[in-house]
């Protein structure tokens, strides 16, 4: 069912959309490394359409191997909810605190899987704000999950943003619009070895450091 569903939304996205994807890397064709991905400018449920700019090999890589949080105030809406645990039977409910729910998905990481987090952990509102009204910042669970990788590639996905398409609260998306994405492909360890820094320092510099490209390097 994953596997259709990732398709099926991947090859509506490449009819309704057109995309604009800009590489801030060397690597494009490094797809087959990558084991964390980091989506930054979360803002929207259908933010799925950007399978439109993956490989589909990728795609159907994704379907097997995919991990990632989501939150239970999704998740466990009847149809929204459902919709999302299809998608992704690695599809992880958390509460958005650092609690045993935040505990059992980081015991699901294992050496072959490909975990997806939005870093802010919540979704950005029309206003640019999130649901109470707050700014978007980067939460330290990007940094708890990159603690736990020592190799492979990091996908940095700077996202446009979609309220141009469906602002949350709206039912139906609107198509033919042009969806900007910018990738960023990192190596996992040069990466962590970047910061001269450890423990709680470490992980605060990453967050700094993720805060920083949320801010500058969205389209």
């Amino acid at each position: 069912m994953s596997f259709t569903l990732l398709h099926g939304i991947r090859i509506f996205a490449k009819i309704f959309y057109r995309f604009e994807t800009n590489w801030l890397s060397s690597g494009q064709n490094d797809w087959d490394d990558i084991r964390y991905i980091v989506f930054l400018n979360h803002t929207s449920l259908f933010e799925p359409l950007y399978l439109g700019t993956t490989p589909r090999w990728f795609v159907t890589k994704l379907s097997k191997k995919m991990v990632a949080p989501g939150a239970d105030k999704t998740l466990n809406r009847p149809i929204v909810g459902k919709f999302w645990k299809l998608l992704g039977p690695g599809m992880i409910s958390i509460s958005r605190k650092r609690d045993a729910t935040w505990r059992q998905f980081m015991q699901t990481i294992k050496n072959k899987s490909i975990i997806i987090i939005a870093a802010e952990g919540r979704m950005k509102r029309a206003n640019g704000l999130d649901a109470n009204g707050r700014p978007m910042t980067v939460r330290s669970g990007v940094a708890d999950i990159l603690e736990q990788l020592d190799e492979g590639k990091m996908l940095v996905a700077y996202s446009g943003g979609l309220h141009h398409i469906q602002i949350p609260g709206q039912k139906i998306p609107k198509l033919f619009k042009t969806i900007k994405i910018n990738f960023e492909l990192l190596d996992i360890r040069d990466y962590k070895e970047s910061f001269p820094v450890e423990g709680i320092q470490w992980k605060r510099a990453v967050v700094r450091d993720m805060q920083e490209r949320l801010e500058t390097k969205c389209p």
